[in-house]
């Protein structure tokens, strides 16, 4: 139940800002948000289970992050979701390009945002456009709220987190405040809970912003400040029931600037 709240240029000098919990299972082994040594120009944490990362940038201002989306129909031997964002990352095709040459058939249900500096696109293979194609959206600046339904659904977290987000960038800020933005675990009343025909039990779990668990929960917040000539990336990282882990920061030179 990830969570990806972000801000689109709606300030003049920071083209991106990025508020995203990562909930998985504390039993899954993971690295740490740091540049990859076989990619050096590569900054995310990365799956060390089925390869690939969920959210990560580059020196040269590319981003990308992924949210499960699962269905029943998924496909029973699926590349790694997390292949989408890190293949992204490796290259230098427009963000538009990229998505519309993806394998949808061959991952399970995804969301993905990507930034190639110029478009912020969304596209899912779930919800298929009324051609069967993917549903994909070149984004216009605004505040939003991704988890894992469609973009533009209205979870509780990601509506009232955008609008926190909104809330928190009209005045000077940083990462302290992202980061306390993605650590609410308060429980929003059912009649506002998704309706997917699972158990209330479930959904009341999985409503939190921050979701705490001995098997499974939030492992990691992540803040990005992607401004058009630096990048400003913090990762603070949890342990079961929430515990404070290992926290990361880096800010580096965006090269070329940005547009």
């Amino acid at each position: 139940m990830c969570l990806i709240l972000f801000g689109y240029r709606t300030q003049p000098d920071i083209p991106l800002v990025v508020a995203a919990n990562r909930d998985e299972f504390h039993g899954r082994a993971s690295a740490q948000a740091g540049f990859w040594e076989d990619q050096p120009h590569i900054l995310a944490g990365r799956d060390l289970v089925a390869g690939g990362t969920w959210l990560g940038c580059t020196t040269g201002g590319r981003f990308a992050a992924l949210t499960n989306f699962s269905h029943p129909d998924d496909p029973p031997k699926a590349r790694s979701r997390g292949l989408l964002a890190q293949e992204f990352l490796q290259s230098q095709i427009p963000a538009t390009t990229y998505v519309d040459n993806l394998q949808a058939e061959a991952y399970s249900g995804f969301n993905l945002l990507v930034f190639d500096g110029k478009h912020l696109v969304y596209t899912t293979n779930q919800h298929l456009d009324k051609n069967g194609g993917m549903r994909t959206d070149v984004l216009k600046p605004g505040f939003y709220g991704l988890s894992n339904a469609e973009l533009g659904a209205e979870w509780p977290k990601c509506v009232q987190g955008a609008q926190r987000l909104k809330y928190i960038t009209r005045n000077r800020f940083d990462h302290s405040d992202l980061i306390k933005l993605l650590s609410d675990h308060s429980v929003p009343p059912d009649d506002q809970l998704p309706q997917r025909g699972r158990p209330i039990e479930l959904e009341r779990r999985g409503a939190p912003c921050f979701i705490l668990g001995d098997e499974y929960g939030t492992r990691a917040s992540t803040s990005i400040i992607l401004a058009k000539d630096h990048l400003k990336f913090h990762e603070q990282g949890y342990l079961k029931q929430g515990q404070t882990g290992t926290r990361v920061s880096y800010e580096v030179a965006i090269s070329p600037p940005l547009a």
